[in-house]
């Protein structure tokens, strides 16, 4: 029967993710908890002939013998809780990007999960992409050389009616919302930085309307990354490096492809244009999970628990640095 998973959340990324798994092979929906229940039986009765059991408790759903593993796809600080909660329960853990709000809820996260044994990965969907794994290959062959810099924005002016973004009390900002694109592209890219600066301006409620980040790396690499609310953008990125430079198509998120450009014997210019686009791209992110929970593997090979401290680690730089408001996320507590 494969994976049995859980969710929590019945939001528009919880429905955008169960109907990537009806097309992911080896896991199937079995249960889903919110704290509304009848939000958690219209969810359950939308998805699998109504095969799937609501829940309004957390533990109670972990408690089901059917639930494997655990997709969190709440609020980003309502993320840590159930997450904490799965993990003590002993089950595998996919957490929505960004894992939580703060450095120490997510380095608690991936402490327990390593202490535990237990799978845990954030949901940085992106990264199994056809585009993303077509781009890593080439770059991997050294197609254009060795990678010297990043540059990636991703904004769009975002109306008070969205109060993902403008309320702190659930995450509000461009950062948190918007950030794990171009910053999970540079980390991907280039490992772990070894600077971070910081530039930004914020709402009167506090949360970020923008945010511009300069990343430095270990390598000499550097990245010029970006997040808006306020202004649309061109949503997109391209890469240098010594032998050509790539840009990658809009929108960031879903990497539907890529132009290649390099310089010619006669010293022109050579293009190349790689189409990626695809439906349902969370399901590849579902395929490899259920890959690793087939092999028995604690962590992803390719989004590591490295990653997610990473961006942890230039998210907290970012909120401290700006003075940004968000909600209290406890490590600890569940």
């Amino acid at each position: 029967m494969g994976v049995g998973w859980g969710f929590v959340g019945t939001g528009g990324i919880a429905h955008t993710v169960a109907q990537a798994l009806e097309l992911a092979p080896g896991g199937r929906l079995v249960a889903v908890a919110s704290r509304d229940l009848d939000r958690a039986a219209r969810f359950a009765a939308e998805q699998d002939g109504g095969q799937v059991r609501p829940y309004d408790d957390v533990e109670a759903m972990l408690a089901d013998p059917a639930v494997d593993a655990v997709y969190v796809a709440t609020t980003h600080p309502q993320h840590h809780a159930p997450a904490r909660a799965a993990l003590l329960a002993g089950k595998a853990v996919l957490v929505e990007k960004p894992m939580t709000v703060s450095l120490a809820a997510t380095r608690d996260l991936l402490d327990l999960a390593a202490q535990r044994s237990v799978f845990c990965m954030e949901a940085y969907w992106t990264r199994f992409l056809p585009g993303t794994v077509a781009l890593l290959e080439l770059i991997a062959r050294g197609d254009v050389g060795q990678v010297q810099g990043v540059h990636a924005d991703f904004g769009f002016p975002a109306p008070e009616s969205l109060a993902r973004f403008h309320d702190p009390a659930i995450g509000g900002g461009s950062l948190f919302d918007l950030g794990p694109y171009p910053v999970g592209l540079a980390l991907t890219l280039l490992g772990s930085p070894d600077s971070i600066a910081v530039a930004g301006s914020l709402t009167p409620s506090g949360v970020d309307r923008q945010v511009a980040l300069a990343l430095g790396f270990p390598s000499g690499a550097v990245a010029a990354l970006s997040t808006t609310m306020v202004s649309r953008t061109p949503s997109r990125a391209w890469i240098e490096a010594s032998e050509g430079w790539i840009e990658v198509a809009a929108s960031l998120p879903s990497a539907p492809g890529f132009t290649v450009h390099r310089t010619a014997a006669d010293g022109g210019e050579r293009v190349q244009v790689h189409d990626h686009a695809v439906a349902h791209g969370h399901r590849f992110m579902l395929e490899h999970v259920h890959e690793c929970l087939q092999a028995g593997r604690t962590t992803s090979p390719l989004v590591p628990p490295q990653f997610s401290f990473d961006l942890a680690r230039v998210f907290e730089e970012a909120v401290t640095r700006l003075g940004i408001t968000r909600a209290a996320e406890l490590p600890g507590t569940a």
